[in-house]
């Protein structure tokens, strides 16, 4: 799998989790006391900050037998290039 088809992998999967955003903020306003939550839409970032990394990480891994250090890394950077529209889908 070459960057860029993974590049493209990620940017979907990001999509797929950010789809989420509103029903997890809404699930998590709603369980605020019990889930002792003091930042729903921080608590949704790491959620799907997880998400995009975890899933990102698995589709890597379907690819490869191993993923080394280095495709992580990349993994990790492709994801963290993404975060500035995911907190804006999040926080604005």
């Amino acid at each position: 799998m070459n960057e860029k088809e993974l590049e493209e992998i990620i940017l979907q999967t990001i999509n797929g989790a950010v789809a989420t955003i509103p029903a997890y903020l809404e699930e998590i306003t709603e369980n605020k006391g019990v889930l002792k939550v003091e930042n729903p839409k921080e608590f949704v970032y790491g959620i799907i900050m997880g998400m995009a990394l975890g899933m990102s990480g698995a589709i890597l891994s379907a690819q490869k037998e191993t993923p080394t250090k280095e495709d992580q890394i990349k993994v990790r950077d492709l994801v963290y290039k993404h975060i500035p529209e995911i907190r804006e889908r999040i926080f604005s």
